[in-house]
């Protein structure tokens, strides 16, 4: 069943994300802004700005937002991708090429995309910030796998030496 569940889990995260580059400029900047404003409307240090001046602030805050919201998400796709493979019996480097690829791929065909949205465009950078949240959803599965492993080692070792 964690097959199943994993590709479900996948196909809709690439469903989000496609849903997401799919919105023209005006209703990506609305929600990223609408976002921005939620995660900053009790810093009172921006609060207390004048108006032009706060708009300015949150707008720059609104970049940063949009790159963490790329590295998130593919961190996600990362962690799916991984998992999905590790269901797999082949080689450790099989199941991180894998994953690596088919988020670069994804991230790349998600740019490719936007760039035929109304108000929207293609950029390198962000290929790059998704190919690293895919990079570390990667390493933090392999984390997890090698810590159960020395896990599951141990509890052997020690069933061994009891009797």
């Amino acid at each position: 069943y964690l097959l199943y569940i994993l590709i479900i889990f996948l196909i809709g995260i690439f469903s989000m994300i496609f849903g997401f580059s799919n919105q023209n400029g005006t209703e990506s900047s609305k929600t990223s802004e609408k976002f921005t404003i939620l995660i900053t409307k009790n810093v009172k240090s921006i609060q207390n700005k004048p108006v032009d001046e706060k708009e300015k602030i949150i707008f720059y805050i609104e970049g940063i937002v949009r790159k963490i919201a790329h590295f998130t998400i593919y961190m996600i796709v990362g962690i799916l991708i991984r998992t999905l493979c590790q269901t797999y019996k082949i080689h450790e480097i099989d199941k991180f090429s894998i994953s690596i690829i088919t988020g670069i791929i994804y991230a790349t065909a998600d740019e490719i995309h936007q760039a035929f949205i109304p108000g929207r465009s293609s950029m390198f950078i962000d290929v790059l910030i998704d190919t690293m949240g895919t990079t570390m959803g990667i390493l933090i599965i392999m984390i997890i796998i090698e810590i159960c492993e020395k896990i599951n080692l141990n509890k052997d070792n020690h069933k061994y030496l009891v009797n």
